[in-house]
């Protein structure tokens, strides 16, 4: 399997003396130089996703993505917070290409998805390297079978709060490390026990597309992401989930399946709230 080209993000780099601490008191999960690529968010004050994606450090800086409809704020953003901090950002739009590949390829900037299993490898390379690169359905494939959601495809920025994609229980989210922008927000939803909006697996969609209600006895209980071959991962409330099988999409029933990683169940609030 060759590697595919993830048109819909936008590679940064980010470096200089004082781009690990500025990045960890910023995003939300632990920013270490370790090689580690974990999952991070751009929150708004109020706790809510701006942007999204993968950073990992190699070649002396910080590596990250974005969705393209995020990459303006994102970089409007990380202006902002810096000041007089010593460090470069680099936006790489136009130099750069994001890709993904099931087995770990040779070159480039590549930082093995850990957040589940069967996410493969993130790699960013110069444009001309990436000729040759395919265009398809298999990270989207991968990452559905995992029960990731993702801003862009699945979801709009400013739309949803760290809990509704389960970044808390996948690593997306340090509880221990203090403040980061819009962490009084998560930190009380964590600790309270309160969140009712959570990724789930539908599967069996005959008829659907993003955005598109799934129902429960004619109520609306979540919203669709991106669809590919009948299967998606919607936001659910999933407080509202007695029976996962009694499920429709579009008058047609469908399946409500929790994602392997997940430590919470239909028909109470969503996690446990104890620190990770």
């Amino acid at each position: 399997m060759g590697i595919e080209h993830r048109a819909d993000r936008v590679a940064f780099r980010i470096s200089g003396p004082d781009a690990t601490h500025l990045l960890h008191d910023v995003l939300t999960p632990p920013v270490l130089e370790d090689g580690t690529a974990r999952w991070f968010a751009l929150l708004a004050p109020q706790g809510k996703l701006l942007a999204e994606g993968l950073i990992g450090w190699a070649d002396g800086a910080h590596w990250l993505d974005v969705p393209q409809a995020a990459a303006e704020n994102t970089l409007k953003r990380l202006k902002m917070y810096r000041l007089r901090a010593k460090m470069e950002i680099e936006p790489l739009g136009e130099t750069h290409r994001v890709g993904w590949s099931l087995d770990r390829p040779q070159g480039g900037i590549v930082h093995e998805d850990e957040r589940a299993a069967g996410l493969g490898y993130r790699v960013i390379v110069p444009v001309a390297e990436a000729e040759g690169w395919t265009q398809g359905e298999d990270w989207a494939r991968a990452r559905l079978a995992a029960g990731v959601l993702e801003m862009g495809a699945d979801f709009d920025p400013d739309t949803a709060f760290p809990h509704d994609i389960g970044m808390d229980q996948m690593g997306g989210v340090d509880f221990k490390k203090g403040c980061y922008v819009g962490q009084e927000v998560v930190s009380r939803m964590q600790h309270r026990g309160t969140a009712r909006r959570r990724p789930v697996k539908v599967t069996g969609i005959a008829e659907g597309a993003r955005g598109d209600a799934v129902l429960i006895a004619g109520k609306s209980v979540g919203i669709l992401g991106h669809v590919v071959d009948g299967q998606a991962v919607a936001i659910v409330r999933i407080d509202k989930v007695a029976d996962p099988e009694a499920a429709t999409v579009n008058g047609v029933p469908v399946s409500l399946v929790l994602p392997d990683w997940a430590r919470y169940g239909f028909g109470a609030p969503g996690g446990d709230s104890t620190e990770d």
